[in-house]
């Protein structure tokens, strides 16, 4: 019995030890462990909210051209470019586009400096605009000052200004932020991307960019730098969408020379003329190489044209041999096939050279027959009908006329999908934004980011005035500021506003008639008129008849508007207007502006 009881307390023992052990096995919830977060915290990930940085764009989103971007960090700001756009047709007399300036200037304390990625006018164009309302430093590389100096000299700036050379990877420290400058390639030399670096983490800005493995001056983009930066860690990329429409590589600058040489060598006998973009120095080094080979001088033609080709020799950035250089005034000493003219107007410009000599309006040249004419260019949006227009008048003059869409004349100078897709796989940003383009351009570069790997909720297609906000954990739209478009006319910034603009328009569509009528003041007698003058409306001598009833309307509305003794001049012009207008439209359907003028005298 003794042994069945000891037996069987061993085994209530062992049955509590088995337990206790199976207890203890038992998950605990208070001990549970999120292993996602571990592995953060193992890595030194874990998010934590740091001093939000803002990217305010107020020009160059939805639009080509006018680039200018804010970034703000706390109480330090700086500006990212300070271009312009060229007016559209609505904008009738219209000169330049420059950006709404004002959220800047109620800031003006925190702003550091503005930074530029290269010379093309839709980049620097406004700054002359902004320096005289707001004096800052300007940093930018040396080919993209010394075309900023041309411009400051115009306005009377040069010297007030503070500009400073930088080299690609130089770094600049704009208060609580830096920029480090990348080299890019464009078509134009000493482009530059920026890398800057804020409390919250790294932004990307490439500027216009396209990657040149072959090019004409410098070296190629940095690729090795942006993937650098990719591997520690960039927050946010801004990446230029004007060909994100474009599939594969834009080719090399280099494929245009090659196209020059064949050109030139057809050409033989006749003298060849190249309309270009001043700026692409990279292609007038080109057409400097075809002269030199071909035994032919350069002329010049242009003020833009002359202006770039001066500054690019002065900086060392064309290498042009003494003698090939003639002025415009000589060419008509040489034999056609001993000249090359180099000019101004690929796009159509009406005031160019190239339209001067479409039109035989041109002081030193005249197109015949056996000139020989390359259109190095492809016409921006909006631009095709100027080209077309040129092309036509110039081909009517017996000349033989070449353009891109026969030959490769010329090539761009932004990245096609492909080179998009490369710099965001280097990159690796955890936040994309795209820059400079349309509405459609952004959207399309937005998708090429998607296939890539960029999370759709990680893309922000900004707009002008839209505040971009991150802390580096989050990135939002947190607001908007002012932005928009101020005109420049002549020597009037600003001035010229919609309702200007509705006027001219009126009058450029329907002409204006203005109505004179002469009263004694103390009797109301009509003295004189009402008499019309007609512009844009009619012509006078063949309607006279119909101006004549416009008249007598006019005089009878006047005399019982006296003979009711109304003496408010302002109701006089509302009833005349009304009554003209109407006659007008009910004879011709017509609505030109009416403008009454009553002069009030004492006799």
């Amino acid at each position: 019995m003794k042994s069945d009881k000891r037996l069987k307390g061993e085994k209530v023992k062992e049955n509590k030890k088995r337990a206790n052990n199976e207890q203890k096995r038992e998950p605990q919830p208070r001990l549970q462990i999120n292993h996602k977060a571990s592995e953060a915290a193992s890595k030194g990930n874990t998010p934590y909210r740091k001093t939000p940085v803002r990217i305010i764009p107020l020009g160059g989103l939805n639009e080509i051209g006018k680039n200018f971007t804010v970034i703000e960090c706390a109480n330090d700001m700086f500006i990212i470019d300070c271009g312009l756009a060229f007016p559209d047709s609505e904008m009738l007399g219209v000169d330049i586009v420059i950006p709404d300036f004002t959220y800047v200037e109620q800031n003006k304390d925190k702003l550091r400096g503005i930074v530029l990625t290269h010379g093309h006018e839709d980049h620097i164009g406004g700054l002359p605009y902004f320096l005289k309302k707001v004096n800052v430093p300007v940093y930018g590389t040396k080919l993209t000052l010394g075309l900023v100096e041309g411009k400051l000299k115009e306005h009377g700036l040069l010297g007030d200004v503070k500009l400073n050379v930088v080299v690609p990877r130089q770094t600049v420290k704009l208060g609580c932020m830096a920029v480090e400058f990348l080299r890019v390639n464009h078509s134009i030399p000493d482009a530059v991307g920026m890398a800057v670096h804020t409390p919250a983490g790294v932004i990307i800005h490439t500027g216009d960019f396209k990657v040149d493995y072959t090019p004409i001056e410098g070296g190629i983009i940095d690729l090795a730098r942006f993937a650098e930066l990719g591997n520690r860690g960039v927050l946010a990329l801004m990446s230029d969408s004007t060909n994100s429409e474009r599939p594969g590589y834009t080719m090399s600058e280099r494929k245009v020379g090659e196209s020059f040489e064949k050109l030139f060598s057809r050409a033989e006998g006749k003298r060849i003329i190249i309309a270009t973009f001043a700026s692409n120095v990279h292609r007038i080094q080109q057409i400097v190489n075809s002269c030199v080979e071909h035994g032919r001088k350069m002329s010049v033609s242009g003020r833009s044209m002359v202006n770039v080709i001066g500054k690019g020799i002065e900086l060392g950035y064309l290498k042009v041999p003494d003698g090939l250089l003639i002025d415009i005034d000589m060419v008509s000493r040489y034999t056609p096939e001993q000249v090359c003219i180099v000019t101004t107007g690929s796009q159509g410009e009406p005031m160019s050279a190239l339209t001067r000599m479409a039109f035989n309006e041109h002081r030193n040249v005249s197109i015949t027959p056996n000139d020989f004419i390359i259109i190095s260019a492809t016409p921006i949006p909006g631009n095709e009908k100027y080209v077309t227009r040129i092309v036509n008048e110039l081909l009517r003059l017996g000349a033989e006329v070449i353009y891109e869409a026969m030959y490769d004349v010329h090539v761009s100078g932004h990245a096609c999908q492909e080179e998009q897709k490369l710099i965001l796989s280097l990159t690796k940003p955890k936040f994309f934004i795209p820059v400079h383009g349309e509405y459609k351009h952004l959207t399309k570069h937005a998708q090429s980011a998607m296939s890539v790997g960029i999370p759709e909720e990680n893309i922000i297609i900004g707009a002008n005035g839209r505040i971009i906000e991150s802390d580096g954990v989050d990135m939002k739209i947190a607001g908007e500021v002012q932005a928009g478009n101020i005109l420049v006319d002549g020597l009037g910034v600003g001035d010229v506003g919609a309702i200007v603009l509705r006027d001219r328009k009126h009058l450029a569509q329907d002409g204006i008639i203005i109505a004179i009528a002469t009263i004694d003041r103390d009797s109301g007698i009509i003295l004189a008129g009402p008499d019309i003058v007609s512009r844009g409306f009619v012509y006078v001598r063949e309607s006279e008849e119909l101006l004549e009833e416009a008249k007598s309307i006019l005089t009878d509305t006047l005399q019982k508007c006296l003979d009711c003794n109304m003496r408010e001049w302002n109701s006089i012009k509302t009833k005349l207007k009304e009554k003209l207008s109407d006659f007008i439209y009910t004879k011709t359907q017509r609505n030109p502006m009416i403008l009454p003028i009553i002069m009030e005298v004492e006799m």
